[in-house]
C-alpha cells in the first residue's frame, strides 16, 4: 500500500523530556517503536483518535505514543507519550 520511502519523524521537546525519565527497558522499547515509524507509521497496534483528521495512538505495552501523520510531507510528529492509566484515553 505504501512505498519504500522513509518518513521523517519529529519528536517534540516535552516528549524527549519524558523519554529521559523512563526506566531503561521502557525507554528502549519506545525508542524501537519510534524508529519503526520511519519505515511505516501505520504498522503496529494503532488507533485513530476521534475528532481529528490525522492524529493516531500507538500502544507499546503500558505506554501510549500519540502522533500526527502528514501524508503530503511524509512526516510523523510525536506530541505526547503517556503511561496508560484510567485517564490516558
Amino acid at each position: 500500500m505504501y512505498s519504500n520511502e522513509t518518513w521523517r519523524v519529529a519528536v517534540e521537546p516535552p516528549v524527549r523530556k519524558v523519554l529521559k525519565r523512563l526506566p531503561k527497558d521502557d525507554h528502549i522499547r519506545i525508542i524501537d517503536a519510534i524508529q519503526s515509524l520511519i519505515t511505516d507509521p501505520y504498522a503496529g497496534d494503532l488507533q485513530k483518535l476521534g475528532g481529528t483528521d490525522n492524529s493516531w495512538r500507538r500502544r507499546i505495552g503500558s505506554f501510549r505514543i500519540f502522533f500526527e501523520i502528514s501524508q503530503s510531507e511524509r512526516r510523523v510528529d510525536i506530541f505526547k507519550i503517556e503511561r496508560r492509566g484510567s485517564k490516558t484515553y
